[in-house]
């Protein structure tokens, strides 16, 4: 009774607005138009569903009918149709902008949450309203493709989709930034990343998805998403075309460039003789990339550069007597690899040193 009594607080002098236009057989006038829209709209703030409130108009109609004149009451439903699409206008407008600002703060929370440019307490107070637990850990997953992404694209719903129902409500957030898909997952749901990870590159038709190390708090998020764009920017310097790439997995790239004057050196001393060459550095470092990436298999890198053993073996012996270091040699080969993996961190030769 009470919330019938509550959704009939929002026809007030709707009764009066049909006796009129039933006896007068008129249209609304815009100040009674005006008058249902805002009845609408404030019916909308106060959370009634619209259901309930046409409900409530149809049964306050029914009661209007008996008291008018048989005249005026075939004009009825006429009446009824007017007003009721003047309050549902009102209702949907208060519902649309009432959308729009949950959207406006759940980017502007994103946004913080990912910059960390709020204060963390505030934050995760705010996280709370949108399913994460920031006093726990988190793992962040970020996924790009050969397009930019956004929030209603048609790879974005189908991704969410996909982990609502793997997942249900388990304090997953999934957003995108920057034209990235980007996923936040508790730390105890590693299947979440692994799920995401698996549905992203397939509806983004092959893209590379990177996910960084879980770490507490609020400044764990934003670490964790720091981490997995490393990551991808790594991948792009270094040729990797993993589908899925793990920040735990490359921790060794960010150590051999935290000291960048040293790894340069290194580059220069060991590679840098390579320029002598017939057409420059790069076809010798391609071969020698090629080489340590299949395992020092001479037969398997030939196949890989399209050469033949013969010519794959001409090219080591070369680069053997520019650098002096033997990349069959078990000592050697190390400091030449280092040197490669800077090159390609450094982005040498195409890039100065």
């Amino acid at each position: 009774m009470a919330e019938r009594e509550r959704v009939e607080g929002y026809l007030e002098g709707y009764a009066e607005i049909l006796t009129g236009l039933c006896e007068t057989r008129r249209r609304l006038t815009p100040e009674e138009r005006a008058a249902l829209r805002s009845l609408g709209e404030r019916a909308a703030e106060a959370g009634i569903g619209l259901r309930d409130l046409i409900r409530a108009h149809l049964s306050a109609a029914q009661r209007v009918h008996p008291g008018l004149p048989r005249a005026a009451a075939d004009h009825l439903l006429s009446a009824v149709e007017q007003a009721v699409d003047a309050f549902a206008e009102g209702h949907e407008r208060a519902q649309h902008l009432a959308m729009r600002q949950e959207e406006a703060a759940r980017r502007e929370f994103i946004d913080d949450l990912l910059y960390g440019r709020s204060d963390l307490g505030r934050l995760a107070e705010r996280a709370e309203r949108f399913g994460l637990l920031l006093s726990h850990a988190h793992a962040v997953a970020v996924a790009q493709g050969r397009e930019p992404y956004s929030d209603g694209y048609e790879v974005t719903r189908a991704v969410e989709s996909s982990l609502t129902a793997r997942f249900g409500n388990r304090r997953i957030l999934l957003t995108t930034k920057d034209g990235r898909l980007i996923c936040v997952a508790p730390a105890d749901e590693p299947a979440v990343l692994a799920h995401f990870a698996k549905q992203a590159h397939a509806a983004t038709d092959g893209g590379q998805v990177a996910i960084g190390r879980s770490h507490p708090g609020a400044g764990g998020v934003v670490h964790s998403y720091e981490e997995a764009l490393n990551a991808l920017d790594l991948a792009a310097r270094m040729n990797l075309d993993e589908p899925v790439l793990h920040a735990a997995d490359l921790l060794v790239y960010p150590v051999l460039t935290r000291d960048r004057q040293a790894m340069a050196d290194l580059v220069h001393t060991v590679l840098g003789p390579l320029q002598q060459a017939r057409g420059g550095a790069k076809p010798l470092l391609d071969t020698l990339t090629a080489y340590f990436d299949t395992g020092c298999v001479t037969a398997q890198a030939a196949r890989r550069l399209n050469l033949s053993v013969r010519a794959m073996t001409y090219r080591l012996d070369r680069i053997h007597r520019l650098t002096g270091a033997d990349p069959g040699d078990p000592v050697q080969r190390y400091t030449l690899q280092t040197a490669v993996v800077g090159a390609r961190l450094l982005g040498w030769p195409d890039q100065p040193l």
